[in-house]
């Protein structure tokens, strides 16, 4: 008898399970922005309408997390944006809006945080992208 009730009621237990995201795989970095597009170098991404690839890391000069800066750094990317009329080659820094279309193209986080500890490898790389349509 308790077997047929808790097999009865398995459905309902597994219906009240929720799938919780992992977090980042450092505990002091903040988990990724969801609205924004993902992409390592080399990735093809799509964003709101144009589709970004990261070519290059060109700069990055941010200060690491534990460390006081006078500057609070840059980071530089070169990569293809492709729209529907064809491919262009740009220059994104995080934080800038860059025009795009009839909207606008933004770099607007980079994983992992610069550590001062040791460099990252450009395959480790991510930048989270977002595109602001016009109107």
């Amino acid at each position: 008898m308790k077997n047929a009730i808790f097999a009865a009621s398995l459905p309902f237990v597994l219906a009240a399970c929720t799938i919780i995201p992992a977090g980042p795989a450092d505990p002091s970095e903040p988990a990724p922005a969801s609205n924004l597009a993902w992409a390592a170098l080399g990735q093809r991404v799509p964003v709101d309408g144009p589709q970004v690839t990261p070519l290059e890391l060109l700069e990055d000069s941010r200060c690491p997390a534990n460390v006081q800066c006078v500057w609070a750094g840059q980071v530089r990317i070169r990569a293809v944006v492709h729209m529907g009329t064809g491919d262009t080659v740009r220059e994104l820094t995080g934080g800038k809006p860059e025009q795009i279309a009839d909207g606008t193209l933004e770099l607007v986080e980079v994983r992992p945080a610069k550590s001062s500890e040791a460099a990252s490898a450009p395959d480790d790389y991510r930048f989270g992208f977002r595109f602001m349509g016009g109107l």
